[in-house]
């Protein structure tokens, strides 16, 4: 059961990771510090993007953007650690 918990937490943790990484690179486009005029840039981002939307769609159905901020990643982060601490506490 220990490392059947352990490779459920890297999944998490790694999920986690790539919601920061959309994060991240979503203000350096917005920012144009990144351009997506360039292909692997592009498709980084749309990859990412397609990615996180799985997501952050059920979330944002419950809580839409409170003025203009999406708080949709926030929410997730904080279910997937939620479910990391659950998953710990019944399988170890």
């Amino acid at each position: 059961m220990f490392l059947i918990a352990q490779l459920l937490t890297t999944v998490i943790n790694i999920v986690i990771f790539l919601i920061f990484a959309q994060i991240v690179i979503f203000w350096l486009v917005a920012f144009e510090v990144l351009k997506i005029n360039n292909f692997q840039a592009r498709h980084l981002v749309e990859t990412l993007n397609r990615f996180a939307e799985k997501m952050y769609r059920p979330v944002r159905r419950v809580i839409p953007p409170i003025a203009g901020i999406d708080l949709s990643p926030v929410v997730v982060i904080i279910g997937l650690q939620l479910l990391q601490s659950i998953i710990w506490q019944v399988l170890v």
